[in-house]
């Protein structure tokens, strides 16, 4: 029996893709204060008192508006080109200035870019971002007790119904507790989807599809002494690492959450991603680590200080993986 987990994606910091059946949309913003926007140009702003259940909230057209943002962008990004025209002009001008006059010419200064701040920003995120994909294993839901919920204590009332049947081992209760507490609905960001399945109440064998293409972006971000923004590919032993690090902690935080939510001994995970098949010239869908992880074993690591790829090897696993090509498909372990 298997379940796919689909609901949301975090974008960037702050803003989330939501997938329902109603179509995808978009929210954004902090504890205390969320927008959302769908396909349909509707927005809503929620402004509420966290921990009390008081909230207002205003519903917004903002087709207008998005159309207006992309019009300003333009506008903007039409006058930057205009200056850049402008000032590759001067130079020239000013040196056959100089040359007519028998003068030398003193070095100007290099100009701040006026879009400092704004390339600084874009940096900033960018860096969040990496940092994020080689994070995911450092955080991880709440350890639930279900003998302190069987007694209906705990703010986990909504799984009253499911405490006896978990602790008795049965597995549809399993899957019930999964689809109600949603423990890898933030991980969607960091995969396409999640398939969960067993036949032994001491076990879960979970799929992550890592989708590596969507997530780890090929080019990095930086600045020039100016200001100006560079972009430029990552070396392949820079992307390749950096997915390697990515798939490590994502399958970490998968171990942890599923701990945390019910009472089974070990988890088997396989990470499968697409490669190019240079035979067909198709996608083909790959297993590309494939690791048992122990709950008393996991119990041991200092989540902060791991490095996530050297602590999948305190696990049963196989991996085959090198910098410079990156992952390579390999046969799944057996439960």
């Amino acid at each position: 029996m298997g379940l796919n987990f689909r609901k949301s994606i975090t974008l960037f910091k702050g803003v989330k893709l939501n997938l329902s059946k109603g179509g995808p949309s978009l929210s954004f913003g902090r504890s205390g204060l969320r927008q959302s926007i769908n396909l349909k140009g509707q927005g809503r702003t929620t402004i509420g008192i966290p921990g009390t259940g008081v909230y207002y909230t205003k519903n917004t057209n903002v087709k207008k508006l998005v159309k207006q943002g992309k019009e300003k962008i333009q506008e903007l990004s039409d006058k930057k080109k205009g200056k850049a025209a402008g000032a590759e002009a001067l130079p020239a001008a000013a040196g056959a200035a100089a040359t007519a006059k028998g003068t030398k010419t003193a070095k100007a200064a290099p100009a701040v870019n006026p879009d400092l701040e704004q390339n600084q920003q874009l940096v900033a995120e960018f860096e969040e971002r990496i940092e994020a994909v080689k994070s995911v294993h450092k955080q991880s839901d709440g350890y639930i007790d279900w003998e302190v919920i069987k007694k209906g204590a705990g703010n986990n009332k909504e799984l009253v119904p499911f405490a006896e049947s978990v602790l008795a081992g049965n597995i549809d209760s399993y899957f019930k507790v999964i689809a109600e507490a949603g423990p890898f609905d933030d991980l969607l960001e960091y995969g396409s989807g999640f398939e969960v399945g067993t036949d032994d109440p001491s076990f879960l064998e979970i799929e992550f599809k890592v989708m590596s293409g969507e997530v780890i972006p090929q080019n990095k971000l930086s600045l020039k002494a100016n200001g100006d923004l560079v972009e430029k590919p990552f070396t392949k032993s820079e992307y390749y690492e950096l997915v390697q690090d990515y798939v490590a902690s994502t399958i970490l935080r998968v171990a942890r959450d599923s701990f945390a939510l019910l009472p089974v001994q070990k988890v088997l995970i396989h990470a499968v991603d697409c490669q190019l098949n240079t035979a067909t010239g198709n996608e083909d869908e790959i297993t590309i680590v494939s690791v048992m992880i122990k709950r008393d074993a996991l119990m041991t690591i200092n989540f902060e200080r791991v490095d996530p790829s050297d602590c999948l090897s305190n696990f049963e696993i196989n991996e085959k993986f090198r910098k410079t090509t990156g992952f390579a498909p390999v046969d799944r372990l057996l439960p």
